[in-house]
């Protein structure tokens, strides 16, 4: 153990010394690896060519019987390498990183098909010397995006206006299964049509209707937040799968029980409006809007409608997320 300790130790150093990067990657004979569902010692055993004693006397076991994400060193392993899994991470990435097949990879690691930033995992014997770790990268005009409680490729896709497929082939994924935590990339939405944009007319009393909205729904919002509030009921109006006056929009009803703002069903909509809401909705029938072609908004601590948590991102403003359709 004290070995295994002193040499890792030095290859952490070099490497972090003349590659100026963290020490992502250790080349070692001796490597860390945490046991998967169907591990055994023989498997290890046969995978690393190690014999089983070995591995038995290095970790102090007493029994062939192993647990689930158990640490183990595996000393003498000749050209495997540990590395620590970054931000934007795939398995395909890092294979081309250090010449091995996404194939070997997930041999050596047990067949494992997601990773998470991290996670140490094990890379087989390579053709060449791995270059220096670069930075996590997006996809061209893409982003990366950390994996939350419920997320489904389906809800991410919804969310970012990317096909399911395309964030298969972004991130070299075989499965459906992600894990929370992990980043995935998500590439460049094609781009959408905007509503047409520019200064509307509406009555005086829808004016004031709409005032009245803004204020029940973003009273003590940034200003920018109530003026965008403001647009997405514009930006209805203009598109032919809503009504297309502010009143209809403001009340309408779908299938008799789908209320599409609460202030119309808790009464809040009656309350007069602030000389604030007056202007916010001045300013977007003048033509500015902050929303970014929004169609409507919500609160994400409070709305339980998993149909608008799917919906495209416009953009977030105070305690509002804004979305397109």
């Amino acid at each position: 153990m004290l070995k295994f300790s002193k040499k890792l130790l030095l290859l952490i150093v070099v490497a972090t010394t003349f590659l100026g990067v963290s020490a992502l990657a250790v080349y070692a004979e001796d490597i860390i690896y945490y046991t998967k569902s169907g591990d055994t010692l023989f498997k290890l055993s046969t995978r690393f060519n190690v014999p089983v004693n070995t591995i038995k006397q290095a970790n102090n076991l007493r029994s062939d019987i192993l647990n689930l994400n158990q640490r183990l060193y595996v000393p003498g392993a000749p050209g495997f390498w540990n590395y620590t899994v970054r931000p934007g991470d795939t398995f395909y990435l890092i294979g081309q990183r250090f010449g091995v097949s996404v194939g070997d990879m997930q041999v050596a690691n047990n067949y494992w098909s997601a990773i998470y930033p991290g996670q140490i995992i094990v890379i087989p014997p390579a053709a060449r010397t791995p270059a220096p770790v670069p930075p996590p990268a997006s996809a061209p005009g893409g982003q990366v995006y950390t994996v939350r409680s419920g997320d489904t490729l389906y809800l991410i896709s919804q969310r970012f206006g990317v096909t399911i497929g395309n964030l298969r082939s972004a991130n070299n994924l075989w499965t459906d299964n992600l894990m929370i935590g992990q980043q995935l990339v998500i590439p460049a939405a094609p781009q959408k049509p905007k509503p047409p944009t520019g200064s509307i007319s509406i009555r005086d009393d829808e004016v004031d209707l709409l005032a009245r909205l803004v204020t029940a729904e973003s009273a003590g919002e940034p200003y920018e937040g109530q003026v965008a509030v403001a647009a997405s009921i514009l930006n209805r109006m203009r598109s032919p799968n809503y009504p297309h006056s502010v009143r209809e929009i403001i009340y309408q009803v779908v299938d008799g029980r789908y209320y599409q703002f609460s202030p119309v069903l808790d009464g809040r909509i009656n309350q007069p409006a602030t000389a604030t809401a007056f202007r916010a909705v001045q300013d977007a029938l003048a033509g500015w809007d902050p929303s970014g072609g929004a169609i409507g908004f919500y609160n994400p601590q409070k709305t339980t409608n998993r149909w608008v948590a799917s919906q495209p991102v416009t953009t977030v403003i105070g305690n509002h997320v804004f979305f397109r359709e």
